[in-house]
């Protein structure tokens, strides 16, 4: 299952995060982002009634989409997400405990890391793709420099990436790239301005699916 939802993954190289959604326009939002194109949907724990959440939304989407947990931060928090129907598992950081649980639950697990020793030892202690992190900070050159030596282990771009600079993270090596701000700004949100949240995302999908090797354009 975890080497299907990697492969799903590497062709779509989208995941949505939805961090503080209120639980009342979940379900709204998940559906513009999917009349969008988007099909990885992550619910950060720190985001009230996101387990709920994640159930309603496995129920609701069904195979249209992949409902993942995010900021999973402990082994109490993963098994309560895989409880909430997760399928898949993000962190910011890397705790053993968390990627060893997925690995029993057989599904995917992408932990945080920054360095790379840090993204070895994810790759190492079984991680699915190593979500890089962050990169708002770190920018694309860094990322440029740690994918010559680690080309063989799936990184996920996470922080700072944009419409404007999306192809530029995946000329550098990513293999995915996660969204937060940038598809469901908060103000969107509580104007309920859907129909932005799809362009939004079809706008990023479409530059996706635009992108070619060595081309940045």
């Amino acid at each position: 299952m975890t080497t299907s939802l990697l492969d799903r993954l590497k062709a779509e190289k989208i995941i949505a995060i939805l961090r503080g959604v209120p639980k009342e326009q979940g379900k709204a939002v998940a559906e513009a982002l999917s009349l969008g194109g988007i099909v990885f949907a992550e619910v950060t724990l720190n985001t009230e009634g996101a387990l709920g959440m994640i159930s309603s939304w496995r129920e609701t989407f069904g195979e249209r989409m992949k409902i993942g947990a995010g900021t999973v931060l402990d082994l109490e928090e993963a098994k309560e997400a895989v409880r909430a129907g997760a399928e898949y598992l993000v962190s910011p950081n890397l705790d053993e405990a968390v990627v060893a649980y997925a690995l029993e639950q057989g599904i995917a697990v992408f932990p945080g890391a920054m360095t790379p020793t840090e993204i070895v030892k994810a790759w190492k202690a079984g991680a699915t793709a190593v979500k890089v992190f962050p990169m708002a900070s770190l920018g694309v050159g860094y990322l440029k420099e740690i994918t010559a030596p680690l080309d063989r282990i799936p990184l996920i771009a996470t922080g700072g990436v944009r419409l404007d600079n999306i192809h530029g993270f995946l000329e550098a090596g990513a293999t995915a790239v996660g969204l937060g701000g940038c598809l469901v700004n908060p103000a969107l949100i509580r104007e309920k301005r859907y129909e932005t949240i799809t362009q939004n995302a079809a706008d990023m999908v479409g530059a996706v699916r635009s992108w070619r090797p060595g081309d940045l354009n």
